[in-house]
């Protein structure tokens, strides 16, 4: 089992076919109130258990997967799901990140079952910042990365932009590890992003015209809901049912699921936005709108040519021929 560090794992997602994203859960007890995906307490859970398992059976059937990212919602929630799609996967041979608040380090000790789940996990994402500390609070933060370090898997802290809250990262990080820590852990700041409910509380991000934006790697790395919804990138709006639905599958058995992530791989728009710059697209025929705003995300401009392209037998000539040209 291999312990990724974050660059190992961001190489990944930037290769196709290397890596996919399971969202395992809508529901998350923390309530911050930037969730990106609006997660709440009594979000879905898993109940379909024979689908589950289809979803995960087609993850291990689809080659060339080496990693697989567990995400929600708050994973750690899923107290059979959970448990049951790790060791799964690690007896699949695949690398298993998960992403975590950290809100389940309520006692003194681990959870068994939680301990039992971090010993088959090469990396644990934890997450913190000033809106998290309602629910998860330092102290709490400080207990999770103990457990993680003490399973044995290498940490990666998620946070915001927020001076204060990296102080204190580094300082747990060097209380962990001492002061070579960055051997077992890494700090990866996030963007604060204007979806879900931090829609109401982030300012307006400055709106950059079509040119500015370069080609989105994420289109290289899929993500499937535990429900087996597939979408061909991160946003996991998409999932919601937000955006086009080209972006979009759902897939009711294994064999749909493997091919879904392979239709991902091999569609020739998504293959263009990973490889040109969206300014690029806009000179192909019916894509000259897209240059006639500026957008405060590269999703919104991809939106828009997918919608084009579904409906312009024309312009989806012209991006089949341009994606038939890239490696």
């Amino acid at each position: 089992m291999r312990r990724l560090t974050f660059a190992e794992i961001d190489d990944l997602r930037t290769q196709y076919g290397k890596s996919v994203l399971l969202f395992i859960t809508d529901r998350c007890p923390v309530g911050c109130a930037h969730c990106s995906v609006d997660s709440r307490p009594d979000s879905p859970m898993v109940t379909d258990y024979e689908l589950f398992d289809e979803v995960l059976a087609g993850i291990l059937d689809t080659p060339g997967i080496e990693l697989v990212g567990i995400s929600g919602g708050e994973p750690f929630v899923e107290r059979r799901a959970l448990p049951l799609a790790v060791s799964r996967l690690r007896e699949g041979g695949k690398d298993v990140t998960v992403f975590t608040s950290g809100y389940w380090a309520s006692g003194e000790r681990c959870q068994p079952w939680i301990a039992a789940v971090l010993r088959q996990v090469g990396t644990v994402f934890l997450s913190t910042d000033s809106f998290h500390l309602g629910s998860v609070n330092r102290e709490r933060f400080r207990r999770a990365a103990g457990f993680v370090a003490d399973a044995g898997c290498r940490i990666v802290v998620q946070l915001l932009d927020q001076p204060e809250t990296q102080d204190f990262v580094r300082e747990t990080l060097t209380e962990l590890y001492g002061a070579d820590w960055e051997r077992h852990a890494d700090v990866n700041l996030i963007p604060a992003l204007r979806v879900g409910r931090g829609r109401d509380v982030f300012q307006i991000q400055p709106r950059r015209p079509l040119d500015r934006w370069k080609p989105c790697r994420a289109t290289k790395a899929p993500t499937i809901r535990y429900d087996g919804v597939l979408i061909g990138c991160c946003n996991e709006a998409l999932i919601l049912g937000a955006g086009p639905e080209e972006l979009r599958r759902r897939a009711r058995n294994r064999a749909e699921v493997s091919a879904a992530l392979r239709s991902f791989e091999t569609a020739p728009l998504l293959r263009a936005v990973a490889a040109v710059p969206m300014s690029m697209l806009a000179e192909l025929p019916g894509l000259a709108e897209l240059g006639d705003r500026p957008y405060d995300n590269i999703c919104a401009p991809c939106w828009r040519a997918h919608d084009i392209v579904a409906r312009d037998p024309r312009t989806s000539a012209a991006v089949a021929a341009l994606a038939g040209m890239l490696p």
